[in-house]
């Protein structure tokens, strides 16, 4: 049975009270909106913050999210995670339109007032796509870099791209028996010449310091026989998925890299 619908109606140059009635309308359907006009933001909660007016882009998803946006830069100015709920209505004898969205937990509130408004879109949306999230080699290495853990438990790094006479070790550190660490990183399946690589730069790094130096293959998996090859030469294997360490870039909270390196130094 197929379904008709629309999945975009756009309007444009509308007044105050069309768009209030438009938007409404909107809300009342659980459909996405995107606005465009000049306006300006007031929001009230954990702290309090004033935007003065400019012309923006303002989108009101089906999920109680918002986005303010500028016409540059990636990152909304203001903005307000799932959950809200959302009010619209019009006010002053400039006919001024309000939205005002409001959150319970934590108690939270932002008023976006607009004068002239441009376009308004309301969008009904099918989107069932998995999003898939991989990493490159350089990801994995950042990943760890932040996570050491990712490695093993008291792994501390030192330095990456270490300079060896073989090449540049992707990842040089200690164990928490104070013993070296040579990590060399796979995105994908790890193969014997992967391993024969991390044992040159463990050899060039045993030349150098007068310690024990462990070498460790972190990749998803290993190829066909390439296990036995690894024991027979004293190396370890971590499985990493690419996928877990794209995970931990994208925490907010994660450190940049520079910043990591400038505490350690």
């Amino acid at each position: 049975m197929t379904v008709n619908r629309e999945p975009v109606v756009a309007a444009e140059k509308q007044t105050v009270e069309s768009a209030a009635s438009l938007i409404r309308e909107a809300f009342q359907k659980r459909k996405t909106v995107l606005i465009v006009g000049n306006c300006w933001v007031e929001y009230r909660g954990r702290a309090s913050s004033k935007l003065e007016a400019g012309e923006r882009i303002l989108i009101l998803k089906e999920d109680g999210s918002l986005l303010v946006h500028r016409s540059v830069g990636y990152e909304p100015v203001n903005w307000q995670p799932p959950g809200c709920i959302f009010q619209v209505g019009t006010s002053g004898a400039a006919k001024i339109l309000q939205i005002r969205a409001v959150r319970r937990k934590p108690t939270e509130s932002i008023r976006i007032f607009f004068d002239s408004v441009f376009l308004i879109s309301v969008l009904d949306l099918v989107d069932t796509g998995v999003f898939e999230l991989y990493a490159t080699e350089e990801d994995m290495q950042k990943a760890i870099l932040l996570n050491p853990s990712l490695v093993e438990d008291g792994f501390k790094p030192i330095s990456y791209e270490k300079k060896v006479e073989p090449g540049f070790v992707d990842v040089y550190g200690v164990d928490k028996q104070g013993r070296f660490v040579v990590v060399e990183i796979k995105r994908k399946i790890a193969s014997q010449e992967a391993v024969l690589q991390l044992a040159r730069y463990v050899k060039a790094v045993r030349r150098l310091v007068n310690r024990e130096v462990r070498g460790i293959l972190v990749a998803p998996s290993l190829a066909k026989g390439v296990q036995r090859l690894l024991s027979s030469l004293g190396l370890d294997f971590k499985a990493l998925d690419p996928k877990k360490c794209a995970k931990v870039l994208s925490k907010p909270e994660t450190k940049r890299l520079q910043e990591y390196f400038e505490i350690k130094e």
